[in-house]
């Protein structure tokens, strides 16, 4: 079966056939740099990942280009309220992205390039878009484009032309449905933009927030590329404005796919830093949930669905998780000093199959994991009734970890264990060959307070974090 995505623009299935052979061009729409990223920010970088992760798992080759909007009205704002430089005042939010990005275990992408890097490519895209009639410049000195005069405005977000206000203009970088009129291209410069300003054949001034994605993408991806991604809230204006100002320039199609992520919903509501009902990762992983769990919650409902978050649902991810790992944990143990792996016992042979399926059915989160916890209750239940071959185990490992090249939490990161463990570890097996029961028991009973159990295996005995 073919891996078929929703297309935005169409409104249906579409089987994903690169451009290029094999190789998938994507471009996803990054964080604005102006506070940290909150988890509903992270929902569409989630979603990105899974992606991302899924194309490969596909056979294809994928090249990623996620920017950082560094520069528009909010970090211009943010950073003069708070006295510093553009550049200083948004690289701490840069590097706590990217932090979060490491503690959810999202792939990096191979490009991230910040917005103030690319502005003469902005620039020459605008000059183009100048001399083919698409581009204007109002009396006071900005650069703005006419909706009126690309023909297809509107094809992404479905808009009525009808109700479009060609010759009113919106200057702010984000605004209404309501708002369709022509956006602006290049801002001159106003006095609350202080030292941020770049010169320009229109004079002095800076890019608007839509050029800047059109810029980096074709810089780093061509003038046509695979597939652009976004939350839903990015389909109109940004997405739409995009493809008009790419489009008119080079006169090619933009992106061959469009994907959006639906909303991460508080009480219903959209989690947004306007409305106050956000968290960052930071503030979740003090109140002592894990990385992990936090991806699990990411990823549990299909993409294009909104997901509505709640804490309780973190605690039932820990047990969801604490099943995963005590089923590998079993596996390998079962796989002892085996080299070479064997066949896969008859109740994971449908679990690859059943898993591709569902993902190649856009994305189909809840059939995939529903494979990977149908193989889990089977096994369990199969290596309860009779022990598992080394050479099983094995195959069943290195099934286990293709599929969390895919969902990346399937298999938790191993953790280093403290010199003090190991010292008790020591200690309770000298006073197990001793045979001091009470002295083993109290060893134990510590290893438990410090997080670890032990189990006493043909091999020797194991440490597991609890």
């Amino acid at each position: 079966m073919a891996f078929r995505i929703y297309n935005t623009m169409s409104r249906k299935k579409e089987e994903l056939v690169p451009i290029d052979g094999r190789h998938i061009r994507m471009y996803t729409c990054g964080p604005t740099v102006y506070n940290y990223a909150h988890i509903g920010n992270f929902r569409a970088y989630m979603f990105e990942d899974l992606l991302r992760r899924y194309i490969k798992f596909c056979g294809f080759e994928v090249t990623q280009v996620q920017n950082l909007t560094d520069v528009d009205d909010k970090t211009i704002r943010s950073s003069i309220e708070q006295g510093l430089p553009l550049k200083e005042y948004t690289k701490t939010y840069i590097d706590a992205f990217f932090e979060d990005l490491r503690t959810l275990n999202i792939e990096p992408a191979e490009h991230y390039p910040a917005a103030t890097d690319y502005v003469s490519e902005m620039i020459s895209i605008i000059e183009t878009l100048f001399e083919k009639g698409y581009a204007y410049q109002s009396d006071d000195g900005s650069v703005y484009y006419s909706i009126d005069k690309f023909k297809e405005y509107g094809k992404l977000a479905h808009l009525d032309r009808e109700g479009m206000q060609s010759g009113a203009r919106v200057s702010q970088d984000e605004y209404d449905k309501d708002n369709a009129a022509d956006f602006a291209l290049w801002k001159a410069y106003v006095p609350e933009d202080g030292d941020v300003v770049w010169d320009s054949p229109w004079g002095k001034g800076r890019p608007g927030w839509h050029i800047e994605c059109s810029a980096m993408s074709m810089k780093l991806l061509g003038e046509s590329f695979d597939i652009h991604t976004g939350g839903v809230d990015n389909i109109f204006p940004h997405h739409e404005d995009e493809i008009a100002q790419s489009e008119a320039a080079t006169g090619k199609t933009y992106s061959k796919y469009w994907m959006h992520c639906g909303y991460l919903v508080v009480d219903g509501r959209k989690m947004s830093k306007s409305l106050g009902n956000f968290h960052t990762l930071r503030e979740i992983l003090d109140m002592g949930y894990t990385g992990r769990e936090v991806r699990y919650e990411l990823l549990s409902s299909h993409y294009r669905q909104s997901l509505n978050f709640a804490f309780k649902s973190l605690g039932a991810n820990r047990a969801a998780l604490k099943r995963l790992d005590e089923f590998y944990a079993n596996i390998k143990e079962a796989i002892g000093t085996e080299a070479d792996a064997g066949e896969l016992p008859e109740w994971a042979q449908n679990t690859r199959a059943d898993f591709a399926a569902a993902m190649d059915d856009d994305m189909n989160i809840s059939g995939a994991m529903a494979a990977v916890f149908d193989a889990v209750h089977a096994g369990n239940k199969a290596m309860a009734e009779k022990p598992i071959s080394g050479a099983e185990a094995l195959a069943v490992s290195n099934l286990w970890k293709e599929l969390d090249a895919v969902l990346g939490l399937l298999i938790p990161q191993e953790e280093e264990v403290p010199a003090e463990v190991n010292e008790l570890l020591e200690a309770r097996t000298k006073a197990r060959a001793d045979k001091d029961w009470g002295e083993s028991d109290r060893i134990r009973d510590r290893l438990a307070e410090l997080g670890w159990t032990v189990k006493d295996t043909p091999e020797g005995p194991k440490l597991r974090k609890l």
